[in-house]
């Protein structure tokens, strides 16, 4: 995950340039930056390099979705899909507009199951938001067929997989809206930092006002500005957007590093043939991340990874069935609809309602699944002995068990 792995000089190079003129806010003090845009410049690159006609910098990946749903429309009651394997920003943007998550259950992609996906649907769905997960993506053909029949939105959560396509177009500029997150552990990292990318120009001048307090940013003065709609402050920073501007130049390195260490780790792991890997609608397009690895049992899975923590190999190795950072299973405080601020009385038996239904078909994959972060530091020599340290512990543990094959 190059955001923190891969620092250099060019980085620094472009921080400085900020740091050289005192300027490190995105609008305004036009003389005293004396040329220096990074925001803009940013902008420009992600448009050109991901494909997209209009890209808005944000704060986070989170402020990225909100301000994608608010300038969609979406807000009070109305209900969006989306899966039960996702990050927690994925339902707190949605509860931040007052709309509804509505969760379905994932398949073997680790992504929306779009059979789920349509029987979840009622009047009151507004949009479907696909959460490409761990460098991969979801099933877009039927998720875009399953909108245009039903009218919805989609809305692309595509903040894990900076880089994947999918034949051909990279994820996040295919449905109506889509974010990348910037965080500091992303294929490409601003250190915090997002994006709204979208092809429709009205989505993009609400996005362009609403991360910064509803400007409409049409004057050469941004304080006569008017405000056609109340906004907030979503925005990012100079010295941020320096940073991914450095890291956007060198996401084909990034990924040309990632895509050949995956490639090495999992041809060790295929000689296990009780190893099942996770399914890639476009396996061209995958930014391999992680390599997402199922193993035959819930049982197994655990016992290779108490056996992974005993040898010293468990870091890196993600069991997130256990997680409570990314799986509905241990999200308590979502089921509970803990907030500070009290959500209207229905709004909130709608979220513990929707957070607490049957999603035996996900926990079914999630407790047999183990994805594995990709370094791009490791050599060839670091990658094998991994590897084959991986494949011993399964051996052992599938040995011990003795699970049929």
């Amino acid at each position: 995950m190059p955001g923190y792995e891969l620092w250099s000089d060019k980085e620094r190079k472009e921080v400085n340039d900020v740091l050289n003129t005192g300027i490190l806010m995105r609008y305004g003090f036009d003389g005293p930056r004396k040329g220096i845009w990074k925001s803009k410049e940013l902008e420009e690159a992600i448009c050109q390099i991901f494909g997209c006609k209009y890209a808005q910098l944000t704060s986070s990946g989170t402020s990225a979705l909100t301000t994608a749903m608010s300038a969609l429309g979406i807000g009070y009651g109305d209900e969006i899909i989306t899966p039960t394997f996702t990050f927690v920003a994925s339902f707190e943007a949605i509860l931040s507009v007052g709309a509804v998550p509505v969760f379905v259950d994932i398949d073997d992609t680790l992504t929306l199951n779009p059979d789920a996906v349509r029987k979840a649907i009622t009047p009151k769905t507004k949009a479907v938001m696909p959460v490409h997960m761990c460098g991969s993506m979801a099933d877009i053909d039927a998720l875009i067929s399953i909108c245009r029949k039903h009218n919805l939105i989609l809305l692309e959560d595509a903040c894990q997989s900076i880089g994947a396509t999918y034949k051909g177009k990279h994820v996040g500029t295919i449905g109506d809206a889509g974010t990348f997150s910037f965080d500091f552990v992303k294929t490409m990292t601003c250190a915090e930092g997002g994006v709204v990318m979208t092809n429709k120009e009205d989505v993009f001048v609400k996005s362009d006002g609403y991360t910064d307090h509803g400007h409409d940013h049409k004057g050469a003065d941004r304080g006569a500005d008017l405000h056609p709609f109340i906004g907030y402050n979503y925005r990012i920073s100079e010295l941020h957007a320096a940073v991914g501007l450095a890291q956007i130049k060198r996401l084909p390195e990034f990924l040309a590093i990632q895509k050949k260490n995956h490639a090495q780790l999992k041809n060790i792991l295929t000689q296990i043939p009780e190893v099942k890997f996770r399914r890639i609608p476009d396996p061209v397009g995958n930014s391999c991340t992680f390599l997402s690895w199922f193993l035959p049992t819930e049982e197994i899975t655990r016992a290779v990874v108490t056996e992974m923590k005993t040898q010293g190999i468990l870091p890196g190795n993600f069991y997130w069935y256990d997680n409570n950072w990314h799986y509905i299973r241990k999200w308590d405080h979502l089921k509970n609809a803990v907030t500070l601020n009290a959500l209207h009385p229905h709004l909130k038996a709608q979220v513990i309602y929707h957070a607490t239904k049957d999603f035996s078909a996900s926990d079914a994959i999630m407790s047999r699944c183990i994805s594995t972060s990709i370094s791009l530091l490791w050599s060839e020599e670091q990658i094998k002995e991994k590897g084959e340290k991986m494949v011993g512990v399964i051996k052992k543990v599938m040995s011990e068990q003795r699970a049929p094959v």
